[in-house]
């Protein structure tokens, strides 16, 4: 190519006429994928192996190129170095930039690396490797602050709240049960995650432009420097493959949910209306307007910034749905979700625990909602099925029995055995002790159930899913 900007391209022999200035600074990804320094040049050492088992470079050739590479990283680690390739003056994406910052290293022996590998394997390696570290990442945080909720829970002992079901209060439950559905969520949430990483722990180098490498690459030399499983098993699927992405974005999502879950319950909780909950200030902010308020800003931003991540998994899912084989240019638009994924959970996910930890509950409050509105009626019934009523009778007798307590305007404890015994001959003295808060709490004797002494099972139980979590992240991420 005559004109000498674009001979800088890596793409230019067969062209004539310079790209349009405004499409050539539009269409250019480095201003985003910059971010895959890190692992662009771990994937490019990868490589640099392979060449060398193939005889393409020699030993010393190869060390040359590795330890320019190593340059290369050490020279852009800081912001100010991470700026410099974001805003280089000619590269067009990530690749263009090493190999430009290579040659300026190592002269013409930089041209030698792209030997047998395309930008469409590149790309793909790339936001394998960001993937899998991420969900590293992102699996250590749940930990983390799945391990806050269980402090919290063991820390709330014995203490009780009510349970909702339509929002309406349903049967007391220990807040410790409560907090525990929380760490469910997120030890299934770590599971996808961990899934995903898994399925996408196959690395596509040597899977060239669409129809593999052609050179005789052992694949298997950069597949293991990388810390993949295995190569992947067709080029024109690796090259095009962005499941992985779609996958981490749609189980980010699903975590997305339980976060913004967790976040209206706090934000519920909190309100006059309740009271069950007293925000660390260092968690909230005032009004400019209104002297007294005590906002929840951190919850309602998680509820927010949630949107983030079901908007990513759209969009990926979006982009996927037509594309024909293999690569196209509609691929480039999959890396900014992923980065918005891999940043919006880790800000979330930073502040999560410590928020977690400053709760500050109000037992009283939830003790005696607990204790109000006839939340010991399904305990009621479970009484009089021990007398060998059926379930169905005994349900309508204690409905009966509510009824008549809310017009007298007292709780089920506060009825009299004879007024009790209106509504069956099978009501004696034994049915108050059966109707306590303790004994409606531990009637739901069952793996899963809220009894005092399942509950406290259960916390050690997830003390130590959590402790084999976090052995797994840190495994996973090193």
């Amino acid at each position: 190519m005559s004109n000498e900007h674009q001979s800088v391209k890596m793409w230019s022999g067969r062209f004539r006429e310079p790209l349009d200035a405004q499409f050539e600074q539009w269409q250019r990804s480095i201003v985003f994928d910059w971010r895959l320094l890190p692992q662009e040049l771990a994937a490019s050492k990868a490589h640099a192996s392979a060449l060398v088992a193939a005889n393409i470079l020699t030993k010393e050739e190869g060390a040359q190129i590795r330890s320019a590479l190593d340059s290369i990283a050490a020279g852009h680690a800081s912001e100010a170095g991470q700026a410099l390739v974001r805003d280089h003056a000619t590269a067009e994406d990530i690749h263009h930039f090493v190999e430009l910052a290579l040659v300026a290293r190592v002269g013409s022996l930089g041209l030698k690396l792209h030997t047998g590998r395309s930008r469409n394997e590149q790309i793909a390696t790339d936001l394998r490797l960001f993937v899998r570290q991420h969900i590293a990442q992102t699996i250590e945080a749940l930990a983390s602050w799945a391990q806050a909720l269980v402090e919290q829970a063991s820390n709330a002992g014995d203490a009780v709240m009510p349970s909702y079901t339509h929002m309406q209060r349903a049967e007391p439950v220990l807040v410790a049960h409560w907090l525990l559905a929380y760490v469910e969520m997120l030890l299934r949430d770590a599971g996808r995650l961990h899934d995903c990483s898994v399925r996408l722990n196959e690395c596509p180098l040597g899977s060239g432009a669409v129809a593999g490498a052609t050179l005789s690459l052992d694949r298997l030399i950069a597949a293991r420097e990388l810390g993949f499983a295995a190569p992947t098993a067709n080029s024109i699927d690796a090259t095009s493959d962005r499941d992985f992405a779609l996958e981490f974005a749609q189980a980010a999502a699903t975590l997305g949910i339980h976060i913004s879950r967790f976040a209206e319950e706090i934000t519920l909780f909190a309100t006059a209306e309740f009271g069950f909950i007293d925000l660390a200030e260092s968690f909230s902010t005032g009004s400019s307007a209104m002297p007294q308020k005590k906002n929840p800003d951190l919850t309602e931003l998680l509820r927010g910034k949630v949107g983030r991540l079901l908007g990513a998994a759209t969009t990926i899912a979006t982009l996927l749905k037509g594309l024909p084989l293999a690569y196209n240019k509609d691929l480039q638009e999959t890396q900014e979700p992923v980065f918005a994924v891999a940043d919006t959970l880790e800000g979330m996910l930073s502040l999560l625990p410590k928020f977690t930890r400053a709760l500050r509950f109000r037992r009283d409050r939830m003790s005696e909602a607990a204790q109000s509105g006839y939340l010991n009626a399904m305990a009621a019934a479970t009484y009089l099925v021990h007398k060998g009523v059926p379930f169905r009778t005994a349900h309508e007798k204690i409905g009966n029995a509510v009824r008549f307590a809310i017009e007298k305007g007292v709780e089920l404890g506060g009825l009299t055995l004879d007024e009790l015994r209106t509504f069956g001959p099978e009501f004696a003295e034994d049915f108050s002790p059966a109707v306590t808060l303790a004994a409606t709490l531990d009637c739901h004797d069952v793996i899963g159930g809220t009894a005092r002494e399942r509950v406290h099972q259960a916390l050690a139980a997830a003390s130590e899913r959590i402790a084999a979590l976090t052995q797994e992240a840190v495994h996973a991420g090193a």
